[in-house]
Protein backbone atom coordinates (compact mmCIF):
# COMPACT_ATOMS: atom_id res chain seq x y z
CA UNK A 1 0.00 0.00 0.00
CA UNK A 2 1.67 3.55 -1.04
CA UNK A 3 1.50 6.67 1.17
CA UNK A 4 -0.87 9.52 1.29
CA UNK A 5 0.59 12.73 1.29
CA UNK A 6 -1.43 15.84 1.71
CA UNK A 7 -0.28 18.72 0.04
CA UNK A 8 -1.74 22.01 1.33
CA UNK A 9 -2.24 24.74 -1.38
CA UNK A 10 -2.89 27.95 -2.20
CA UNK A 11 -2.08 30.27 -5.42
CA UNK A 12 1.79 30.92 -4.37
CA UNK A 13 5.04 30.03 -5.17
CA UNK A 14 6.02 28.61 -1.55
CA UNK A 15 2.66 26.19 -2.31
CA UNK A 16 3.90 24.84 -5.80
CA UNK A 17 7.51 24.25 -4.53
CA UNK A 18 5.93 22.27 -1.71
CA UNK A 19 3.84 19.87 -4.41
CA UNK A 20 6.75 19.52 -6.39
CA UNK A 21 8.74 18.61 -3.26
CA UNK A 22 6.42 16.37 -2.25
CA UNK A 23 6.61 14.66 -6.07
CA UNK A 24 9.97 14.47 -6.15
CA UNK A 25 10.58 13.33 -2.53
CA UNK A 26 7.68 10.70 -2.67
CA UNK A 27 7.66 9.21 -6.24
CA UNK A 28 5.40 6.54 -5.46
CA UNK A 29 2.89 7.83 -3.09
CA UNK A 30 -0.52 9.32 -3.64
CA UNK A 31 -1.48 12.97 -3.52
CA UNK A 32 -3.98 14.91 -2.21
CA UNK A 33 -4.09 18.56 -2.71
CA UNK A 34 -6.06 20.86 -0.49
CA UNK A 35 -7.31 24.15 -0.64
CA UNK A 36 -8.96 25.98 2.12
CA UNK A 37 -10.58 29.03 1.79
CA UNK A 38 -10.94 31.24 4.38
CA UNK A 39 -13.86 33.25 4.40
CA UNK A 40 -14.37 36.66 4.59
CA UNK A 41 -15.66 39.06 7.62
CA UNK A 42 -18.03 41.96 6.28
CA UNK A 43 -19.01 44.61 9.00
CA UNK A 44 -19.93 43.41 12.55
CA UNK A 45 -18.00 40.05 11.31
CA UNK A 46 -21.09 38.54 9.45
CA UNK A 47 -20.09 35.75 6.84
CA UNK A 48 -20.09 38.17 3.61
CA UNK A 49 -20.67 35.65 0.28
CA UNK A 50 -19.15 36.61 -2.80
CA UNK A 51 -20.96 38.84 -5.43
CA UNK A 52 -20.30 37.50 -8.53
CA UNK A 53 -18.16 33.49 -8.31
CA UNK A 54 -15.18 35.09 -8.75
CA UNK A 55 -13.63 32.76 -5.95
CA UNK A 56 -15.27 29.99 -7.07
CA UNK A 57 -13.81 30.61 -10.92
CA UNK A 58 -9.98 31.13 -8.93
CA UNK A 59 -10.44 28.37 -7.08
CA UNK A 60 -11.47 25.82 -10.02
CA UNK A 61 -8.42 27.46 -12.20
CA UNK A 62 -5.68 27.06 -8.73
CA UNK A 63 -7.18 23.41 -8.99
CA UNK A 64 -6.82 22.77 -12.74
CA UNK A 65 -3.43 24.18 -12.65
CA UNK A 66 -2.44 21.95 -9.87
CA UNK A 67 -3.96 18.67 -11.90
CA UNK A 68 -2.06 19.88 -14.90
CA UNK A 69 1.64 20.10 -12.96
CA UNK A 70 0.66 16.15 -11.39
CA UNK A 71 -0.07 15.10 -14.56
CA UNK A 72 3.31 16.37 -15.94
CA UNK A 73 5.42 14.86 -13.36
CA UNK A 74 3.40 11.74 -13.40
CA UNK A 75 1.58 11.82 -9.89
CA UNK A 76 -1.66 10.59 -8.85
CA UNK A 77 -3.58 13.74 -7.06
CA UNK A 78 -6.68 14.10 -5.79
CA UNK A 79 -7.97 17.86 -5.39
CA UNK A 80 -10.10 18.68 -1.74
CA UNK A 81 -11.32 22.03 -1.70
CA UNK A 82 -12.75 23.32 2.66
CA UNK A 83 -13.54 26.31 4.38
CA UNK A 84 -12.60 27.71 7.44
CA UNK A 85 -9.15 28.67 9.06
CA UNK A 86 -6.50 26.47 7.46
CA UNK A 87 -4.40 25.70 10.23
CA UNK A 88 -7.65 23.81 11.55
CA UNK A 89 -9.07 22.87 8.30
CA UNK A 90 -5.57 20.92 7.81
CA UNK A 91 -5.57 19.18 11.12
CA UNK A 92 -8.71 18.03 10.72
CA UNK A 93 -8.38 17.16 7.29
CA UNK A 94 -5.40 14.87 8.33
CA UNK A 95 -7.07 13.59 11.06
CA UNK A 96 -10.64 12.17 9.18
CA UNK A 97 -8.49 11.05 6.51
CA UNK A 98 -5.98 8.43 5.82
CA UNK A 99 -3.07 10.48 5.41
CA UNK A 100 0.59 9.65 6.22
CA UNK A 101 2.66 13.15 6.15
CA UNK A 102 1.84 16.59 5.11
CA UNK A 103 4.37 18.53 2.72
CA UNK A 104 3.39 22.08 2.64
CA UNK A 105 4.95 25.69 1.85
CA UNK A 106 6.00 28.18 4.61
CA UNK A 107 5.84 32.09 3.75
CA UNK A 108 8.72 32.28 5.85
CA UNK A 109 7.53 34.85 7.90
CA UNK A 110 9.57 36.48 10.92
CA UNK A 111 9.48 38.49 13.60
CA UNK A 112 7.08 40.69 14.22
CA UNK A 113 4.89 39.78 11.14
CA UNK A 114 4.74 36.36 12.11
CA UNK A 115 4.36 37.10 15.48
CA UNK A 116 1.23 39.46 14.72
CA UNK A 117 -0.31 37.00 11.56
CA UNK A 118 0.50 33.93 12.64
CA UNK A 119 2.26 30.66 11.05
CA UNK A 120 -0.24 27.94 9.32
CA UNK A 121 3.09 25.96 8.92
CA UNK A 122 3.76 26.54 12.49
CA UNK A 123 0.90 25.53 13.57
CA UNK A 124 0.48 22.65 12.06
CA UNK A 125 3.59 21.53 12.78
CA UNK A 126 2.76 21.66 16.29
CA UNK A 127 -0.75 20.03 16.17
CA UNK A 128 -0.29 17.36 13.42
CA UNK A 129 -0.71 13.98 14.08
CA UNK A 130 1.63 12.80 11.41
CA UNK A 131 5.07 14.15 10.33
CA UNK A 132 5.39 17.45 8.51
CA UNK A 133 8.14 18.90 6.14
CA UNK A 134 7.79 22.55 5.59
CA UNK A 135 9.17 23.73 2.47
CA UNK A 136 10.84 27.45 2.26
Amino acid sequence: MSETILVPIDDSERSTEALEFAFDSHPDAAFVALHVHEPVYGEGFAWREPDDGADDDDVERLLARVREFANEHGATLETVTSEGKPSDEIIEYTEENPVDAIVMGSHGREGASRVLLGSVAETVTRRSPVPVTVVR
